[in-house]
Parts: C-alpha cells; structure tokens; sequence
C-alpha cells in the first residue's frame, strides 16, 4: 500500500476527544463535572468529584463548591415597578450575595460579558421580604436568575430561578459567543430559549 493510501486511512481514524482536566489534581473530566468557585475574583475553575468534595460553600478556603440544585420559583413576586427601581438595562440579569463585597451583586449577560449594573439596595430588600426565599440562597455560589424577556422573543410569562452561579455564567458565555448584530440574531436566541427550557426540566 502506498504512502498516500495509508494517508487517506488516517483520515478516517477518529482522534480521542481531548479530556477536560481537574485544575487542582489534572485528573480527568467528563462533561458533566463539578465546578468551584473562587469568590474574590470571580473565577470558576473545573474539578473532580474527590477534589470538590474537600470544599463546602461556607468556611474560610479559598475555594467554594458550587452546588447542583436548580429551583424554578412558581410562585415568585416582582412587579414592574420593583424591576424598574433594579435599574436593569435588559429584560435578563442575575443577582447574588457577594462575601467579599458584603452586598447583593446584580449582573446582566451582554455580548460584552457578565456587566454589572447598580443596585438599590430599599429595591431589592422590598423584594427579598416578599420572596424571604431568597434568604435561602448561599452566597457566592447560587444565584437568582430573572428571565423578563417576554412574547418577543418567544417566553410566554416571567421566569425566575435560583439556579447555581455556573449556569449564569454559562448563559453568560452563550450570549457573548453567539450574539450578532444588534440584535442577536436568530440563533442565539433559540439557544436562549432552549437553556431556559434545560433549567425547567431540571428543577
């Protein structure tokens, strides 16, 4: 057989996927890992099992766990009025309880990336004591996600989560890579609309 022939064959031979690794012990990771976070910067890195079971989301580490609970809240309440006084500039944003910072973090996914935005903190207490829910969520590490879109863009009602900080980031991360023009274009949101459909059915 020729040179060029054993070429071609070679072609067809299907390469391994690359593994994602643990960036604490380098074992390798299926798609579904664990992830931690550290708090100060803002960064999650991947780990496996062993390794994240070494951290808790309370406790002076560097590191928290980033837990895998999603919760769809039904029977959550925000008017217009309180979401206006939040002063976001979309209909989508992501509010959690900053250790570092002592306060209430709020975030809106962009195509520049996670953005921060101003935070009236009478607004959002007025929201908590309705929804003393909130109350529950550990800090860093699992957020509320707001989904006020609407018909538009194919959302038939409000939605709203406490969903673990990976997935907004993960929300984050699909705006930013897919979005087009000035108004996303088409793709990005069916993928919107799919990921949100991903957190209902695993609440």
């Amino acid at each position: 057989m020729s040179a060029s022939a054993f070429e071609r064959l070679r072609g067809f031979i299907r390469r391994p996927t690359p593994l994602e690794r643990c960036e604490l012990c380098g074992a390798g990771l299926g798609p579904d890992h664990q992830h931690l976070l550290e708090p100060v910067a803002r960064r999650l890195i991947c780990s496996c099992q062993a390794c994240a079971v070494l951290f808790g989301d309370r406790g002076e580490t560097k590191y928290k766990r980033v837990p895998r609970r999603i919760r769809f809240l039904g029977d959550f309440h925000l008017t217009d009025s309180q979401w206006d006084g939040l002063m976001m500039p979309i209909n989508m944003a992501f509010f959690f309880l900053s250790s570092p910072q002592g306060r209430v973090v709020a975030l809106y996914p962009s195509p520049a990336g996670a953005t921060e935005s101003l935070l009236e903190f009478d607004t959002w207490d007025a929201i908590v004591s309705e929804n003393p829910i909130l109350l529950q969520m550990e800090p860093d590490v699992e957020a509320l996600l707001v989904n006020r879109i609407g018909h538009a863009r194919g959302f038939s009602q409000p939605e709203y989560f406490i969903v673990p900080i990976d997935e907004c980031f993960r929300l984050t991360g699909l705006i930013r890579s897919r979005w087009q023009g000035l108004s996303g274009g088409t793709e990005v949101w069916r993928e919107i609309g799919q990921f949100f459909t991903g957190l209902r059915e695993h609440a």
